[in-house]
């Protein structure tokens, strides 16, 4: 096998900007698996709020110096990502904790890899609770919520800001949108409640010299033109659960937005291994061709799959991965 010939962040970021690597690229948005694939696991209850809340400030420090040395090792070594997830349930949740987590990783990493975290300040799916209030706000208070997700707009670009500052520089645009069967209001609406102001916040990452993928599970057929004139670098998961097509979503705008995911984790879950094993082909195979392409999951390595599944698509990655 070739050495390779780019640092992780080259090759991730070659990658976004819709160039053809040494190699495709890999990574998450988070990786639930340590346990499972690994036979141990660092104790993330250490990094609990209530913990680190009544821990001094040195204990907090070598907490998370002891967390920052394993994630490189974990991520970079191990797994070979190409960008290290600092989102998800596995990272402090107070902001001064997980602020200092990445400029430890930044310190330990350098310019070599990419910290990845979400960024996101757009209106997302309602859960079954608040469901019935955001149909009646469209009903009612129509200018209040555009004045809203103004307002939500900022908030994300000032914490992004913040994350910046720290060493992140990758934001993974997170509010999901989509059903199965399509985008959880009509694409019209869409233009008008989330559009704009998902522009605005890749804009301003974009002018910080950063890196912006949008992520959204289901099916983004029906907006996937709005997605990509938002000027994301890329988008992920392209969720083949919902029906997308990687093959067809390359030929559509693969000359405009990186693309990653696409592997389908329904598949890694319930399937054959000859059924993940083709669905992870599949991926390369039209993912790859002219670069701008991350190999990942439609979603993530969740609690639950098999971590066999996991490493199966890993073995695959690593034999198809080179141009």
């Amino acid at each position: 096998m070739p050495e390779p010939s780019m640092t992780h962040k080259q090759r991730f970021t070659a990658a976004l900007d819709g160039l053809i690597p040494d190699r495709v690229p890999t990574f998450e948005l988070e990786f639930q698996l340590e346990k499972e694939m690994f036979g141990a696991s660092f104790d993330y209850g250490l990094i609990a709020p209530e913990n680190m809340a009544r821990s001094g400030r040195a204990k907090r420090e070598y907490i998370l110096e002891t967390l920052a040395d394993h994630w490189v090792d974990l991520y970079l070594y191990q797994l070979q990502y190409d960008c290290i997830p600092v989102n998800g349930p596995h990272s402090p949740q107070r902001e001064e904790d997980k602020l200092l987590l990445i400029r430890l990783l930044r310190k330990r990493v350098g310019d070599t890899a990419c910290l990845h975290e979400h960024g996101d300040g757009t209106f997302s799916l309602p859960d079954g609770t608040h469901m019935y209030e955001f149909a009646y706000r469209i009903a009612d208070d129509y200018p209040g919520l555009i004045a809203e997700a103004g307002r939500m707009a900022d908030q994300a670009i000032e914490h992004n800001h913040r994350l910046r500052d720290a060493g992140i520089d990758v934001f993974i645009l997170c509010s999901d949108y989509c059903y199965n069967s399509g985008p959880f209001i009509s694409p019209t609406m869409f233009s008008q409640l989330i559009t704009p102001f998902l522009a605005r916040i890749v804009e301003d990452i974009r002018s910080m010299g950063l890196y912006a993928i949008k992520h959204t599970d289901g099916n983004i057929m029906p907006i996937l033109d709005q997605l990509v004139s938002a000027r994301p670098h890329a988008l992920h998961s392209l969720d083949p659960m919902a029906g997308v097509d990687i093959a067809t979503v390359k030929a559509r705008v693969g000359r405009q937005v990186a693309l990653c995911g696409n592997v389908n984790c329904a598949l890694m879950q319930t399937g054959t291994e000859q059924e993940v094993l083709a669905s992870a082909r599949y991926c390369l195979e039209h993912g790859k061709p002219g670069g701008g392409y991350v190999f990942c999951t439609s979603n993530v390595p969740f609690k639950g799959l098999p971590a066999d599944r996991y490493r199966l698509v890993l073995d695959l990655w690593r034999q198809m991965r080179s141009y």
